[in-house]
Parts: structure tokens; sequence; C-alpha cells
């Protein structure tokens, strides 16, 4: 929520709706992280302090276009768990986090002197297979033994009766979520057929939708969204804008949906504010319409916050992947027979290198592929002997011919791309999650390195030593491909310090790379792949820049950088003041929403 710039009071909203992610709050099993950009308490406060009431939405499942819905990796560790379900173990999982989340939660009830006024129990359960009501009476039970009787706890449904069989329960009240493309009448029918009394409630009304890699910058067009706003309100009804503000999927956070689509980590959603809180048309619309129905601010609303375009920064090449295991697997490999996914070595997000080594000879025409359909999860960079060979990919069915001697060094760098969020398939594990096959047979005694590319960065911020090793320096083309080993880059920039308002909010680009990883000051800014799209640009917020001292960049290149064709010595990223987010599909008289209609799109 932008703390100088427009807010939702501006529009004439009055409260706003705070999704708790549980495996962002405890990435291991009791391991619990509650400060700095974890502290919901004090964002709640803030909201409390400006005036704002809160709907809180803690799951344990939250969906949201987040990795794996909210729900923690670790929980996999289980293989056959079947989640969001009265599974015993994970009803134990579950029952640790309320215990610890809840209790900090209740003094910030609105009986209790907060701004918490309601409470989401699960979230569009009725989507989900499981259709479990034991589960759900467990969560209810949990919920009121932690926040007390007088709380009122609701569900959120899509608006089909379908959905609502499965998703309601006694006691809690039911409301259901649609977009622009739903009959506005037909959608409160069904919400009244399961909740004869008490107020209309679009719980998310979609003013933009998601994105995802390869496909077209989704939009909604502004009059569509203000009209279908206006009809809502004209019948009373109290309504979610889902998104009010764009956010950002920084790090690894971002989730995927069925068939394997990853979102990028932009999400900025065509909402209202934009991703970096910035007043837009539409913005300007809605708060037209809402103001026919209830009193806005008075006075200028305040401006978008100032950005800044720093330029360009050359980068060096310091260090492939192979060649840093032990500043980034300091712990050492893993060995095994077969190969190991993700959890089975307790690596939860980035990547994994799996290793072992050619059992004879392969020239080029021999196929290496996964044993089972999507047994890569989710991208693989194969090289062999320092050679890149190209990429394995989940869903699509590729192999790929290598070439190579008996003993060569077979790698491959496997990269998590975002679990699945939505649907039955979120136990989505990620890895070699099945034997790999060359020449028909099996590949087998893998050495695995797990790798901490957040406490490598950290610790050699600006310190990586240039490798020197030219074995590793060219690339070799297949067909019409060109790749490198993924391989790391560094550099820096300096911010002066007697400029006022410095720093601002940035976005970099990356012209000439390819795909791969960016971290500024050692914060995991996200994803680029401005090679697919359709985001270009990445958002930099201010508060992880510093004008009293360089700043470091560190860019993991995972397939061909722009200076690996020896026409240059140096990379370049560059610092911009505007976003680019890609092409735009516009949404105009449909629009997906949870109801089952156009159910391809029904991914939220």
């Amino acid at each position: 929520m932008p703390s100088k710039s427009a807010t939702c009071e501006d529009l004439g909203c009055a409260c706003l709706h705070r999704y708790v992610p549980w495996n962002f709050h405890e990435p291991r099993p009791g391991q619990y992280e509650f400060s700095g950009d974890h502290d919901v308490e004090y964002f709640i406060h803030l909201a409390h302090e400006l005036g704002l009431l809160v709907i809180l939405r803690p799951g344990p499942y939250i969906c949201a276009e987040w990795d794996m819905g909210g729900l923690p990796a670790w929980l996999l560790e289980k293989e056959s768990i079947v989640l969001r379900s009265s599974d015993p173990d994970y009803l134990a999982a579950v029952d640790k986090w309320l215990t610890v989340l809840l209790p900090k939660m209740k003094p910030l009830l609105y009986q209790n002197g907060g701004p918490i006024i309601t409470v989401q129990v699960e979230n569009e359960y009725g989507s989900y297979f499981a259709c479990d009501y034991d589960y759900l009476r467990f969560l209810a039970h949990r919920f009121r033994y932690h926040l007390g009787n007088d709380v009122l706890l609701f569900t959120t449904d899509g608006a089909n009766e379908n959905f609502l069989r499965c998703g309601t329960l006694q006691g809690l009240y039911a409301t259901v979520d649609f977009g622009t493309g739903k009959n506005v009448t037909q959608a409160f029918l069904i919400q009244r057929k399961f909740e004869p009394k008490g107020p209309l409630i679009n719980s998310e009304f979609y003013t933009g939708w998601l994105d995802h890699w390869g496909e077209p910058h989704s939009t909604a067009k502004t009059e569509v969204v203000a009209a279908s706003l206006y009809e809502l309100l004209a019948r009373g009804a109290s309504v979610n804008l889902y998104m009010f503000i764009g956010g950002t999927n920084f790090a690894y956070w971002n989730g995927a949906n069925t068939p394997y689509a990853p979102q990028p980590t932009s999400y900025d959603y065509d909402a209202p504010l934009s991703e970096a809180g910035d007043l837009t048309e539409k913005y300007f619309a809605l708060r037209n319409v809402i103001q026919k129905f209830k009193e806005v601010p008075k006075g200028p609303i305040p401006p978008s916050t100032p950005k800044f375009a720093y330029g360009k920064v050359a980068l060096r090449k310091v260090k492939a992947v192979a060649e840093a295991l032990d500043i980034l697997c300091p712990n050492g490999p893993v060995k095994s027979l077969y190969p190991l996914t993700f959890i089975q070595v307790k690596q939860y997000f980035g990547y994994v290198l799996y290793r072992t080594t050619l059992p004879e000879d392969y020239n080029g025409s021999m196929p290496i592929f996964s044993s089972s359909f999507d047994g890569v999860r989710d991208r693989a960079y194969v090289s062999v002997d320092g050679v890149p060979q190209g990429i394995l990919d989940r869903d699509s069915g590729k192999v790929l011919y290598i070439q190579g001697k008996a003993g060569a060094v077979l790698d491959l760098l496997v990269e998590n791309m975002g679990r699945v969020n939505y649907g039955r398939y979120i136990r989505d594990f990620k890895g070699l999650i099945s034997n790999m096959t060359l020449n028909f047979s099996i590949l087998t005694n893998w050495t695995i390195f797990p790798l901490d590319t957040e406490a490598a960065v950290l610790s050699h911020l600006g310190g990586w030593e240039a490798h020197g090793d030219s074995r590793h320096d060219g690339h070799l083309t297949f067909g019409s491909s060109n790749f490198t080993l993924p391989t790391f880059y560094v550099g820096n920039f300096s911010i002066p310090s007697g400029i006022p308002d410095l720093p601002q909010d940035t976005f970099i680009q990356f012209p000439g790379w390819t795909k791969g990883q960016v971290w500024i000051n050692g914060f995991n800014l996200g994803r680029y792949w401005p090679a697919r799209g359709p985001q270009v640009t990445l958002f930099v917020p201010r508060h992880i820049l510093t004008t009293s001292a360089p700043n470091n960049i560190t860019v993991l290149e995972l397939e061909r950088a722009p200076c690996t064709d020896g026409t240059s010595e140096l990379c370049t990223v560059e610092f911009v003041d505007r976003p680019v987010i890609g092409s735009s599909l516009a949404i105009s008289g449909r629009f997906p929403d949870r109801s089952g209609q156009d159910s391809q799109l029904n991914t939220l």
C-alpha cells in the first residue's frame, strides 16, 4: 500500500483485504518469520492508523497466484499427503500454524479495538476436488477456538452452485466472487440460495487479470470494469476490488497454473494502481463511479511517486554455476542411485544441480529425456563437460540430443519456476521427479547439489573471483538454438547522495539478455525473461537502494547473455523510469471468473 501516493481512501474505499501466506511465514517446519517484510501485525496496525478496516484472509490456502497457493512446500515431505483435506498429517500441520498465527490476530479484531471486522476460512474451497466438510468443520472450530465466538467468519467461492455446495458450511457467511463477464443478478441469486439473508458481497471483483510467461499481457477495458462496478453498487452490494493495486512476486514467490503456466515476477494485474503504485485511467474511472454512491475525500489526490532512470550499468562475467559449487553448496552434495526431488533434498525454491557421467560415447544423435512426460520440473539447463547442450522443460515432451565421451560429466541445472497454486494439482513436486533416460537406458549414480543462491549472493556481494577457464567461455550451436552455461555476472552503480529525494523507485531492463534471476544489494528482485515476455522490466522499489555505498547487482543468466559472442567484454543492464510490461490482450465483454465460465482461464 503506497504511503505518500494515492490510497484506497482517496478512491472512497473503507476496508482492505489482507491475505496471509503460510509459506512466507513458516518457510521450514517450526521456523516462523514475522519481522521486517514478514511483519503482518505491523501492516494491520498501519492500516488501522490510516483509518482503514481490515478483512483478514489467513488461509491456510490463499491461491493469490502465490507459490502453492500459500501452502508450505515442506508439507510434501509426506508424499501421499492430501492437501486441503482432513488428512491427519495435513490437519496437524495446519493446527500448529493456526496456533501461532491466530493468537497474534486476536488483539487486532474489531471487538478488541483493532481494525479486523471479519475473517475468511480457507479460500474458494468449492473449486477444489476434495469437497471435505470435515476439513471445513475443523477449520471453523480452530478459528473460533483462537479468535472467540464473536468473530464473523465467512467463505468465498465462485458464483456457481457446485462451488458453493462444497465451499460453504453452516455458521460461515457465504460470499461469491466474479468479474465483468458474469451476470450480476444470476451471481447474487446463487449467493442468496446459500445465504438467504445479509449483505450481497462480491469478495473478488476482478479489475484486471493475471499474466503468464509467453502470453500477452492481460488487460480489462476501463469502461467495462467501471460499468460493472456501477451495476454492483447500484444493487447495494459490497465489493472488494481484486486487485486495487498491482504487486510484485519478488524472489521465487510466483505461482503457476495448469497445464503448466508459471506467472511472471510482475503482478501488475492492470489494476487501478499499478505495480509501482501509480495512478491509472482506471483509478479515476472507478473513483467517478464510487462517488455516485458515497462521499469520497475532497481535495487533490496525491500524485504518483517519482521514478528515476539511473541509466546503464556494466556487468562482468565472474563464475559459471558449475564453477561456484563450493560457494553455492557449502554443505556438499547428496549422493543417490536415482534422482531425488527438491523436497527430498530439502530444497524448496530456486535451483538444484544434478550431476552424473556418460556411460559411453554419444555422437549427438542420442536422446536424453525424462521417463515420464513431465518428469523435469520445471526447466533443466543441460551441459556435458562444460559444453552447453540445450534445455529440457516441463510439459513439452521434448527430447534433447547430446554428444560427449564416456565418463564425461553430465550436468542438469534444474530450475523451480513456481508451484501450481490453483486446482487439484497443487501437490507440485520439483526437480527430476522421475528417472532420466539416455539412449533408452536409465542414468544412475547421481551427485545432487542443492544451491543456496541467497546466502551465496549475500556473502559474495561484489566479491566473486573471475574464472579463467577458457573451456567455459564459448557456446555451441545446435540447429537454430544458442546456449551458454548458466553464469553469474556482477556490477554496481552509485546514486549521488547530494541530490534531494534520492533514491527513487526505478525499473530494470535486460537488453539482449535471455532468462535468469537478479539480485540488488542482496535482495532477490525476481525472474527476468524478456525473450519470452510479456514482462520486460522489473520493478525496483527505492527502499532496497542506497546512497551511502555502491549498489550491487548480481545476475544469474541461465541461457545466453549479450556479451558471449566475442563482440564485447561487458554486458549491461539499464535502469529506466517507466515499466514495460508487454503487449496487451484486451478482455472486453467476457471476463474470467470463478463461476465455471471461461474455465480454461479460471485460474485465480
